[in-house]
């Protein structure tokens, strides 16, 4: 318990935690030097948990997650990796843009979510972080939303023998938690019916648009012990950037309905009205919740660093979320942030 209280101490230090995927290029290329600012600044204001995967990039987050930490103090720092793909060296010539990220490293991808995938694919990172240990390792992306018709072959997959290999992991002290990360709650319930987790990433499914798992999942996952990351807080950018840009604005990672665009529409009214920013209210909901341990947002450079802390601090008064429970935009049973007192 002391170890686990100690990790979790760690990952709450900031209101915030590293996302990693934008220095895998997602969307877009940022310099190596800028991905190591990035790092650095967010170490120095104060974050100690930083996430990451093998996918993000072909693993080219993980080498510059691990290049930004190299001369850091280890021990101030939580590092959460995944599992399930496994990288493949190739010599094709591959397109700049694959599955989102621009220019990443010359390796294909296979899934593996058995025994020996799950020990490879640990081994692996911990060479590209240039660490001996891990402090969170998830299973990455199980679920119908992301495998379809073939979710049943790659639970089974896992269930039968990666879990097990998670497990010895943990016992063993080459990390300190096991979970999931993915983008659905339903795979994290069959998951607790099959072993003991420490955590779950979360990706977009408790926002300011989406409060389902309100209605017994959280219960179930605090009733299992374990806690909930948040990520994906702006459902792919929309509660970030609202729907006024002029440019296309997407929801889940698909262009939004009219209905999305028309709730969004009237939070950001609120929010004008309160006089808080969009984002901020996001990121500060998200993680309001007891049962979560802290969110992750993408932080690709040093100004966004400082930009996202920013928000996690700003000052929203209660009347905001009185009035967002008021139009039906968030739960009544949603608990909200505490008031952050105003800095003068």
């Amino acid at each position: 318990m002391g170890e686990a209280r100690d990790l979790w101490g760690r990952v709450r230090h900031a209101p915030v935690g590293f996302g990693g995927s934008v220095l895998g290029n997602l969307y877009q290329s940022i310099e190596e030097s800028e991905a190591i600012e990035a790092v650095h600044r967010a170490w120095h204001c104060g974050v100690r948990y930083f996430d990451t995967a093998p996918f993000y990039g072909m693993g080219l987050s993980e080498k510059r997650l691990g290049e930004g930490l190299r001369d850091l103090p280890r021990s101030d720092i939580a590092i959460s990796t995944k599992v399930g793909r496994l990288l493949d060296p190739t010599s094709e010539v591959l397109p700049q843009m694959r599955d989102g990220f621009a220019d990443p490293l010359p390796n294909t991808v296979r899934l593996d979510y058995s025994y020996d995938g799950v020990m490879r694919s640990f081994e692996d990172s911990l060479h590209r972080l240039g660490v001996d240990r891990i402090e969170i390792l998830y299973a990455h992306d199980l679920g119908a939303l992301t495998h379809g018709e073939m979710h049943l072959h790659y639970f089974e997959q896992f269930a039968d023998s990666g879990y097990r290999a998670m497990d010895e992991l943990r016992s063993s002290g080459a990390v300190d938690a096991i979970g999931l990360g993915v983008n659905e709650t339903a795979v994290i319930d069959q998951a607790m019916a099959i072993g003991s987790f420490d955590c779950f990433l979360l990706a977009g499914r408790y926002t300011l648009l989406e409060q389902d798992p309100l209605n017994g999942f959280f219960d179930r996952v605090a009733d299992h012990g374990a806690r909930i990351v948040a990520g994906g807080v702006y459902n792919s950018g929309i509660l970030a950037t609202g729907t006024g840009t002029g440019q296309p604005v997407y929801f889940n990672y698909e262009p939004a309905s009219s209905e999305v665009i028309a709730r969004v529409e009237r939070i950001e009214a609120l929010c004008s009205e309160a006089g808080v920013p969009m984002a901020a209210a996001a990121l500060q909901f998200a993680r309001a919740h007891p049962v979560m341990a802290t969110a992750l947002v993408g932080l690709g450079s040093a100004e966004l660093v400082d930009h996202t802390l920013a928000l996690a601090g700003t000052p929203i008064p209660e009347s905001f979320w009185a009035s967002l429970k008021s139009e039906h935009i968030i739960a009544d049973n949603a608990p909200v942030p505490a008031p952050v007192a105003r800095q003068d």
